[in-house]
């Protein structure tokens, strides 16, 4: 399973906005925006009321637990819940100006905030609940005492485990049993976990963290959430997800437009295709086909060519399309040949003997990319080497060879007969001459 996680403001806003089927006789209220700094939170004052009137708690939203032992959320200016709409506004443009550096090591600017109104309650009104797929599990953990030290005090959670099959009565029934046993449960958080764990498998999450959360009979607060999902299930939860685009978590670099869409290829495809640009000025580029085959290449690049050679890391495999391969192969190509370089460079298009993905199939993909993009490929003076097996390989390369040729393309084709890597040590031999 793909797991992607997601903003606490979209995890509440999807919460939200299917309340009614999966929540009700509960209410609550919501009441979050998300903002990137000071001048934003004000214009947001201007439409919004709440921000004028209510205390406020104001958080980072950038992927990351811990904030509270970080000191990364602000609820108190002298005291707690006393935090006015304009201090709000200068902790966000205080916290915005500096890196911040969390004890994983994780170093960035934080740039997206969650503004809420602070909620006054009791600590003993803190309760604790959290879902997540473990193999064919989905394992719930809940404590009667949430809050920021639930880790110490883990001895104290209940976990109920229901393999992923299980339907939804069965499911409740599971919960309901366990839960009695496990002691003194409340009702109504009891009827809430239940509502929650069919919310969480109709929706694909893959993990879901509400702590804490508050439940006063039928209101519920959520202070804190963390959640994931499968995003291999984009492509069939568009709607139920409203068009959630996934984030950049904290510290990660910006990606690139490119890299971006390949993933957006990615998440609505059945397939594995995935992009990372590593030195765009560097000679060799790679089409590998196998996670474990864009492994191999990468570290053998490294140790023939250096690693500062290799221009990007990915893969493309799980039987692609032809247009999906297509699309994938043309990007690459466009990167390729942006940037003139002294060097000829390198396109290794490589991988292990496929056990089900059709080589002929997908290379008409690259065929394709490579002849739109021939003049740009002779202008950077790009010699081709290949490699591959699997269902329908020779004809595969007979094809992507004859094709080069008769382009000008200068290109070598090998088949399972010859190690994977060889020819990155045959490219680099063959450059250096």
């Amino acid at each position: 399973m793909a797991q992607s996680s997601i903003l606490e403001f979209q995890c509440k806003k999807m919460i939200i906005s299917h309340w009614d089927q999966y929540f009700s006789p509960f209410r609550y209220q919501f009441k979050s925006i998300l903002v990137s700094s000071k001048e934003e939170l004000m214009a947001e004052a201007n439409k919004i009321s709440w921000l004028k009137t209510s205390p406020l708690v104001v958080k980072p939203d950038m992927m990351f637990g811990k904030r509270g032992k970080h000191g990364l959320v602000y609820l108190k200016d002298k005291q707690v819940g006393d935090v006015t709409l304009s201090k709000a506004a200068e902790w966000i443009e205080h916290i915005s100006k500096a890196p911040v550096t969390l004890n994983s090591g994780q170093n960035g600017h934080i740039t997206r905030f969650i503004v809420e109104p602070f909620f006054h309650h009791q600590e003993s009104d803190e309760y604790y609940v959290s879902i997540e797929t473990k193999d064919t599990d989905d394992i719930i953990h809940i404590s009667l005492n949430g809050g920021v030290d639930i880790e110490e005090n883990w001895d104290a959670v209940t976990s109920i485990s229901i393999p992923v099959d299980t339907n939804n009565d069965d499911a409740s029934d599971l919960i309901k049993e366990t839960l009695k046993k496990a002691g003194k449960v409340p009702p109504h958080f009891l009827q809430f976990i239940q509502y929650l764990y069919l919310f969480f498998k109709d929706m694909h999450f893959s993990y879901i963290e509400f702590n804490p959360i508050i439940i006063q009979k039928y209101q519920v607060t959520f202070l804190d959430a963390v959640a994931k999902l499968d995003d291999t299930a984009k492509f069939i939860n568009l709607g139920k997800w409203q068009n959630l685009e996934f984030q950049e978590s904290f510290g990660m670099a910006q990606v690139s437009p490119e890299e971006r869409n390949i993933k957006l290829l990615d998440e609505e495809s059945g397939a594995s295709l995935k992009l990372t640009l590593l030195n765009t000025s560097a000679p060799v580029w790679t089409l590998v086909a196998g996670g474990g085959a864009s492994v191999v290449y990468a570290d053998t690049i490294a140790s023939i060519w250096g690693y500062d050679a290799l221009a990007n890391y990915g893969e493309y495999s799980g039987n692609p399309s032809t247009e999906e391969t297509y699309i994938y192969t043309k990007t690459v190509l466009d990167l390729m040949t942006r940037e003139k370089i002294e060097q000829d460079k390198v396109l290794l298009i490589g991988g292990a003997i496929a056990n089900f993905t059709d080589v002929a199939k997908t290379f008409q993909g690259i065929i394709q990319a490579l002849t739109e993009y021939k003049d740009a490929l002779q202008s950077h003076k790009v010699r081709i080497y290949v490699r591959r097996g699997g269902p329908n390989y020779k004809e595969g390369l007979n094809n992507i060879k004859q094709t080069c040729e008769q382009l000008g393309l200068p290109i070598k084709v090998f088949g399972p007969e010859n190690h994977m890597t060889e020819i990155v040590a045959m490219s680099k031999k063959e450059t250096a001459q």
